[in-house]
């Protein structure tokens, strides 16, 4: 059962720090936040969180990240071609000008793009994942939802830089409503780097005269290509894997040079978007901004609901979506889904 715990995170160095960077007034808030597994981590959880604290996470702080280390980047790929493929789904790909994108939906239960869709961004810093690597995710939603699931394999570095991949996602999204599914259909969501262009892509539609989708979803994400402020965070010292130390290198190869302020959700104007649903573990480095974006959302009057889980690392459903609560979480998800398409009735199509 779900806990309700009353979080305020808005302490007098955070807030000037804030107020620093920003340059504005932050008023202390308390914001509902549920924590989700009040009982702790499973047994595979905290093998993960082992496997992560030993191997991944030294492993990727030792790794120097630039233009070299990015030949690393296929073997991740490579890896992801090779994890079998989940069972119960069909997939049909979808070429667009530059990169690809495949419709992923559950085998035993054939419904037409117009009856409601997911539009799913990978996550993996703007250079690694795609289409295979995060395939058993994507299968995890569609068979939940019962829905088609775009998944996008945007451009990344160094084809493009965070922009580029933006547009990408916004080409796909605005193809699917040149489908004829209803926006009021349509729920975007992504893990990590993918949840920062969930966010960027709503907002960029809405400046340019879309409609927004349904509902959007961020799983652990990224919200600010200015990394200095999770870095005041406690969340680094305790993060299991993440790369706290060289977030700051990595973001100005995503940008190639300072981050422009306005491309980051974190600063823009964020009511024009829909209700929102926030995934994050409690120790990961990305914590404090899931936070304080929900902090944003709320002042704004967007619906959002927070939830942190214990004992578990960064994008937990996104990299082993079998665990026992990366399942509940996939689960909060589709249940997530489900309401927010449900507000809009399917029209009815003549053949």
């Amino acid at each position: 059962m779900d806990v309700n715990a009353d979080i305020r995170f808005a302490s007098a160095a955070w807030l000037f720090g804030a107020q620093r960077r920003h340059g504005e007034a932050e008023r202390a808030m308390t914001v509902r936040v549920e924590i989700a597994n009040p009982e702790g981590a499973s047994l595979e959880s905290r093998a993960l969180l082992a496997a992560c604290r030993g191997a991944l996470g030294p492993a990727l702080r030792a790794l120097p990240l630039n233009r070299h280390s990015l030949r690393l980047s296929f073997v991740v790929d490579r890896i992801g071609r090779m994890r079998p493929r989940p069972s119960g789904i069909r997939c049909e790909r979808v070429r667009f000008d530059g990169f690809d994108a495949e419709i992923v939906r559950p085998a035993n239960r054939y419904r037409p793009l117009q009856d409601g869709a997911v539009l799913y961004l990978h996550g993996g810093a703007f250079m690694i994942g795609g289409l295979e690597t995060h395939r058993p995710v994507v299968a995890g939603i569609a068979k939940r939802t019962g829905l088609a699931v775009l998944s996008v394999a945007y451009r990344q570095y160094p084809r493009t830089r965070v922009d580029g991949s933006v547009e990408d996602c916004l080409t796909a999204y605005r193809w699917l409503l040149r489908q004829g599914v209803d926006p009021g259909r349509i729920v975007v969501m992504g893990d990590s780097a993918g949840g920062f262009l969930t966010f960027a892509t709503a907002l960029r539609a809405a400046r340019r005269g879309l409609p927004m989708p349904a509902g959007l979803v961020g799983i652990s994400p990224l919200l600010d290509l200015d990394v200095s402020s999770v870095l005041m965070h406690r969340g680094p010292v305790r993060d299991a894997y993440l790369p706290e130390r060289s977030l700051t290198g990595v973001s100005r190869l995503w940008t190639h040079g300072p981050a422009d302020p306005a491309l980051s959700p974190m600063n823009c104007d964020l009511s024009p978007l829909p209700a929102t649903l926030l995934i994050v573990a409690e120790d990961e480095v990305l914590r404090s901004d899931a936070e304080k974006f929900a902090h944003r959302l709320d002042r704004v009057g967007v619906p959002c609901r927070l939830q942190l889980w214990r004992g578990q690392v960064h994008a937990f459903p996104a990299l082993a979506p079998a665990m026992p609560e990366s399942c509940e979480a996939l689960s909060t998800i589709a249940g997530f889904v489900s309401t927010r398409i449900a507000r809009r009735p399917v029209v009815a199509r003549i053949a």
